[in-house]
């Protein structure tokens, strides 16, 4: 009998216990401050703007690349798979590496020039264009970012309207032309 006893109020105190634990997390949870829907938007909006990276992948071209340092493919996708993700800085040195294995390639040079430009190297940028020109003196992504550069980066508005305006002469279906003639206008105001 005694062994009952005991039993049961050992048991009162467990379910008391787990009682009293749930209502006080409870608690705590509806009293913690909240952030307010402004902030928890934001927050999630760029968790959702921000490009995840497949970094199996990425593990996948840096071995690659650790074995056979002049792997041009793995070299190139390596530095699309972080230049998507918006990780420009981590970008570069692939496209580099790229760039040093086959310098005429125009788009990856351009796409070193534009992952420069984003990590803030604005001088760094309009070298690499300038190579990517000698390459195609009149490849339509290289002019655009060339006035986006001048433009934004250098304040140089006649040398954008400049750019701008050779990529409309030489390529008047540019998908976005429209952009191009909006920024010229824009320049325009600006050097005023």
């Amino acid at each position: 009998m005694r062994e009952s006893g005991y039993g049961e109020r050992t048991y009162q105190w467990i379910v008391n216990g787990f009682a009293v634990m749930l209502i006080g997390g409870l608690t705590g949870y509806m009293l913690a401050p909240k952030p307010s829907n402004s902030v928890a938007r934001a927050a999630a909006a760029t968790a959702a703007a921000t490009p995840l990276v497949d970094e199996g992948a990425l593990r996948a071209y840096r071995d690659i690349l650790s074995g056979d340092p002049k792997n041009l493919q793995a070299a190139v996708n390596a530095g699309n798979l972080l230049y998507d993700a918006q990780r420009y800085v981590e970008a570069i040195p692939y496209y580099q590496q790229a760039v040093a294995l086959n310098s005429s390639d125009i788009n990856v040079s351009t796409d070193l020039g534009t992952a420069l430009w984003y990590s803030g190297r604005a001088d760094e940028a309009l070298a690499q264009y300038a190579h990517s020109l000698s390459i195609d003196a009149d490849h339509p992504q290289t002019l655009f970012n060339v006035g986006v550069v001048k433009a934004d980066g250098k304040r140089d508005f006649a040398g954008a309207i400049a750019a701008w305006e050779q990529l409309l002469a030489t390529h008047p279906e540019y998908p976005n032309a429209a952009t191009a003639r909006q920024r010229i206008a824009d320049a325009k105001a600006q050097a005023r």
